[in-house]
């Protein structure tokens, strides 16, 4: 009888070790997020929540896409004042996407306004900047949403976006070292005085030298935000010396095949740490515009045809993955 009641005791013992076993290791881990439904090819939105804000995102799955084998991805972030649905059109990264087979992800940022919305980049813009929302954290939760029901490849993620969504893009870069391979800004230098990448990110920025909205030496541009912006050379200066290349560029000036009045000068800083590279694409005579797409509007300048920022970008992004 006493052996009995020894054997129950040891077992309920052992069952209040395991189960207090498996409370601590819940406690540290976190809850675990199920997978979500897979996407198909083609278009969605999704939406995330943080604290009291609804944020949401647009993903383009390409027709190509193999749900078995690991997907690059390019986080395309649109300007100030613009939305997701706006970027779609203004990039035209649909179209590459489905050649190229990487899924495209257009982030909205916030605004009082549905679709007037910005991103806090640092020193820009409108309200995200002023609300001190943290778009950091929301790229995070965004790549980690995703993850749940596309297989992304962790070392092929990218960064690009125009005017206020190229400042975002740097401030990716510098924050979300861990997460981010390559970036490409569009027409947006740096929003912040340094970067402190934890490893190197490359960059390729492309920028109008006839900008007047966020111009290529800094200061203030056309547009309502009063930001002060930073020049594109201090820009590119950061980042050579953040990913440890070399101070001289190899300076190419590129075919004027279009003829439309800009020129193409390729500057690149090469032999970074593990293969960094810092390349600027000054274009000259060029808007605040997206390269090789047809401008929405004339007040924003001449978009050159004699490139293509989306064909350069993934040229880019393919020779850049995470090491």
């Amino acid at each position: 009888m006493n052996g009995t009641k020894s054997c129950v005791a040891i077992f309920t013992v052992t069952l209040v070790v395991v189960g207090l076993t498996a409370f601590v290791t819940l406690a540290q881990d976190g809850p675990k997020k199920e997978p979500l439904e897979p996407l198909s090819a083609g278009g969605h939105t999704r939406t995330l929540t943080m604290g009291d804000l609804k944020r949401n995102y647009l993903v383009h799955i390409p027709p190509k896409y193999n749900s078995k084998k690991p997907t690059p991805v390019i986080l395309a972030f649109h300007g100030g004042g613009a939305n997701a649905d706006n970027m779609v059109v203004f990039s035209g990264l649909n179209k590459k996407s489905d050649e190229a087979g990487f899924i495209v992800v257009y982030p909205s940022g916030t605004g009082r306004l549905e679709k007037i919305l910005t991103f806090n980049g640092g020193n820009c813009c409108g309200y995200g900047m002023t609300n001190k929302i943290d778009d950091v954290e929301f790229t995070r939760k965004i790549l980690d949403d995703l993850a749940r029901s596309a297989n992304i490849d962790p070392k092929r993620v990218f960064a690009t976006g125009m005017s206020n969504g190229g400042i975002m893009s740097y401030l990716l870069a510098s924050e979300l070292s861990d997460r981010i391979a390559a970036i490409a800004p569009v027409g947006g230098p740096m929003g912040t005085e340094t970067c402190k990448p934890k490893g190197p990110v490359s960059v390729i920025h492309f920028h109008g030298t006839d900008d007047e909205h966020a111009p290529f030496k800094g200061g203030k541009g056309k547009g309502l935000s009063g930001t002060e912006f930073y020049s594109v050379d201090h820009s590119i200066q950061a980042w050579v010396k953040a990913n440890g290349c070399e101070k001289l560029p190899v300076v190419t000036k590129l075919p004027d095949t279009a003829k439309d009045g800009t020129r193409i000068t390729r500057k690149a800083y090469g032999s970074g740490k593990d293969g960094a590279e810092v390349v600027l694409i000054e274009i000259e005579g060029g808007g605040h515009t997206w390269p090789g797409q047809e401008p929405r509007l004339k007040a924003l300048g001449k978009s050159t045809k004699n490139i293509s920022a989306n064909d350069l970008m993934w040229e880019f992004f393919e020779k850049h993955p995470k090491k």
